[in-house]
């Protein structure tokens, strides 16, 4: 028997949940402080933009892709063409959490809410249980840390505009416990370009209901409006302390952009609500998430935890595995599901006495794994963000030739390295004769 604990409830998260449990893993514990699942999902949206599309269908091939195909399935818009990004595909934001937690139950994962872990036991080189606020024990034979590198609300005020009252909801349900940190082990923070600590998220929720019924019909059937700012409202400033550099280019700063998610989301750092409301079809418009747009969003990047190309924490435990931004300056939803899925997988290979898998660099998520983790080795990684979908890692991809959008290709690519379908296939133990 095998029982993986995974901290934190996001996206990477979940995804090391469903990979545990397709690697054999008999018990799946995932452990989530608020009340629901996602996190910064809940109002994110994005799929499929640019490298993202490569690095799904790579995942698809490898056998973990399942949360690509339930984000694909609740898709309202689909190759989408806005500022900077290609073929990109919007799922709704208020359906998706339901299905992902459906996914996971369908799966056999058990999902424990507004479980906020607050300790944790260990037996020399190994951590043996975790303990919740409410002092209930829950052992396990690894453990997979994605809970994220958002706030606490100190970190939002020190580094940022304050508390921004974010989807995190840390005033609510706590601020985030890291796994990595209670097992005495440093972390890093990321910086901005100017070498201050943390990003800034990138992009702000308006109600829907606040704009004005003929742009929210438009929005609602192309799926992406680009508005026009008046000159003496633009500031391409604010763009530098984005943590979404794929976007954190001229078109944010000059233009009001828009995207269809179920709601509406605005793809800017944040923009005064006095001058938002100056925008036609904008006049009464109030932000959704979070409340204080007019300021600012929350911060990231507080909390990283050192580890290798399989995810495997580095430090004084040998069965903690990471993924989601605790595994670096990764940004987006795909980057979590990709480094949650490799995690939650190795977590069982390690649990099985199994030598642990590592992706190869012939693929896009081996590359920007590998590629990220030795950049912020130097004092100017550190200051960089990583995504497949823009900035210099989607550069990267096409240098190297890794960027495509040609399902079929990435098959054959992924068949070349041996590794269709592994993380698709039971681990078995290391006592057990392999299968043929």
């Amino acid at each position: 028997m095998s029982r993986i604990v995974i901290v934190g409830g996001g996206w990477a998260g979940c995804a090391a949940a469903l990979a545990a449990r397709q690697a054999g893993a008999e018990d799946v514990v995932l452990l989530e402080r608020t009340d629901s699942l996602l996190g910064t999902g809940q109002v994110g949206g994005i799929m499929r933009n640019n490298g993202r599309y490569t690095a799904a269908e790579e995942m698809i091939a490898l056998g973990g892709g399942k949360l690509f195909e339930v984000c694909d399935a609740n898709s309202t818009h689909r190759n989408l063409a806005f500022p900077g990004h290609r073929h990109a595909s919007i799922y709704n934001v208020v359906e998706i959490e339901r299905a992902v937690k459906n996914c996971l139950l369908d799966a056999g994962v058990e999902i424990w809410l507004q479980a906020r872990v607050a300790g944790l036991a260990r037996n020399a080189q190994s951590i043996t249980s975790v303990s919740l606020e409410n002092a209930a024990s829950i052992e396990g034979d690894a453990f997979v840390d994605t809970t994220g590198s958002f706030g606490p609300q100190s970190f939002c005020t020190e580094f940022g505009n304050g508390c921004v009252m974010c989807i995190m909801r840390c005033p609510t349900f706590g601020p985030r416990t890291s796994l990595t940190a209670l097992a005495g082990i440093i972390e890093r923070q990321g910086q901005k370009a100017d070498g201050s600590i943390g990003a800034m998220s990138g992009a702000c929720e308006l109600a829907k209901d606040s704009i004005a019924p003929e742009v929210a019909r438009q929005l609602e059937a192309q799926g992406v409006l680009v508005i026009p700012l008046p000159a003496s409202m633009v500031n391409e400033e604010k763009l530098g302390t984005k943590c979404c550099q794929q976007y954190a280019t001229a078109d944010y700063a000059r233009n009001v952009v828009l995207l269809d998610t179920g709601r509406v989301k605005l793809m800017t750092t944040h923009l005064p609500l006095e001058q938002l409301r100056q925008v036609p079809g904008l006049e009464n418009v109030r932000y959704g998430d979070p409340y204080a747009g007019t300021i600012g969003n929350s911060m990231r990047y507080a909390a990283l935890s050192p580890r290798d190309d399989r995810m495997q924490v580095q430090g004084e435990v040998d069965n903690l595995f990471c993924g989601g931004e605790k595994a670096g300056l990764l940004v987006g939803h795909t980057e979590a599901i990709v480094t949650g899925t490799l995690a939650g997988h190795n977590a069982v290979r390690h649990a099985r006495g199994r030598d642990l898998l590592t992706l190869p660099d012939s693929l896009a998520v081996g590359d920007a794994i590998s590629h990220v983790r030795l950049r912020m080795a130097t004092p100017e990684g550190m200051c960089e963000k990583y995504t497949f979908s823009g900035a210099g890692y989607f550069q990267r991809m096409q240098v190297l030739g890794l960027y495509s959008a040609d399902a079929a290709l990435i098959a054959r690519r992924v068949a070349a390295t041996g590794l269709a379908g592994v993380l698709a296939r039971p681990v078995v133990q290391e006592t057990e004769a392999c299968p043929t």
